[in-house]
């Protein structure tokens, strides 16, 4: 087995898996950009999930399946499969906004999965499970894990699974949140040099300048930022 967890865990394989998963805290947090962190929570998952061969992350939107992260192709492919049939474990689990779902083997008949199981096993692989995350604040998409073998995913690797799930939300949600904020500060750096672009080279006041730029992005239903980019590339008044 690949994970911390065993069937019988005992107390020093838990306290082993905690180290690991405060190790994986601490690399989350390190990365610099959302993307990043995506990629390290599945290649953590395939370290701290028994017998997890592939992982991914997506989201999904008004039924629109995105994939985020992917440890292989045959990720990539299961979230086309899961795109084109609309159902599948992590599918539903961002959209039901249920934190756990599970096909333990993939050889047996699924009622709720019928077409998706069969098209995953052609796949090669043999069990899947799909776990939620999510924040108090919003849910961010699933996580994905896969194993070529059927029937392994017991109770310790989906409690291990859970934890991490758990530990990654929060972790992708400051990722997005520092990522928003680096953005505002960089639309609001850019519009204040607009503003002074206009105050300088057009004779307008403070209030007068922030007005025509909010009036042509109304009028050309242009983001602000996009309208202030502009001045300061052309130094003109926008029309």
């Amino acid at each position: 087995m690949n994970g911390w967890l065993m069937a019988q865990e005992s107390a020093e394989v838990w306290e082993k898996f905690a180290i690991a998963l405060a190790d994986m805290a601490r690399d989350l947090l390190a990365q610099d950009t959302v993307q990043a962190t995506l990629d390290r929570i599945v290649e953590h998952a395939k370290v701290l999930i028994n017998d997890c061969d592939e992982a991914g992350i997506l989201t999904v939107r008004r039924g629109e399946v995105s994939a985020l992260a992917a440890t292989g192709d045959v990720v990539r492919e299961a979230d086309r499969i899961q795109q084109e049939l609309q159902e599948g474990p992590c599918f539903d689990a961002v959209t039901d906004r249920r934190q756990l779902y599970v096909i333990e083997d993939l050889r047996r008949p699924y009622e709720r999965w019928s077409r998706f199981a069969p098209e995953l096993r052609k796949l090669g692989m043999g069990s899947v499970m799909g776990f939620l995350l999510f924040t108090d604040e919003d849910a961010l998409g699933a996580l994905n894990v896969y194993s070529h073998t059927p029937d392994v995913f017991d109770e310790a690797a989906q409690r291990a699974g859970w934890i991490l799930a758990a530990h990654a939300a929060v972790a992708l949600s400051a990722a997005r949140k520092q990522q928003q904020l680096g953005h505002a500060l960089e639309t609001r750096h850019e519009i204040g040099e607009a503003m002074g672009i206009l105050m300088e080279r057009h004779g307008l006041s403070e209030e007068n300048a922030f007005a025509v730029l909010k009036k042509a992005s109304q009028d050309h239903n242009i983001k602000l930022r996009e309208i202030a980019r502009k001045v300061c590339e052309t130094g003109e008044r926008p029309r």
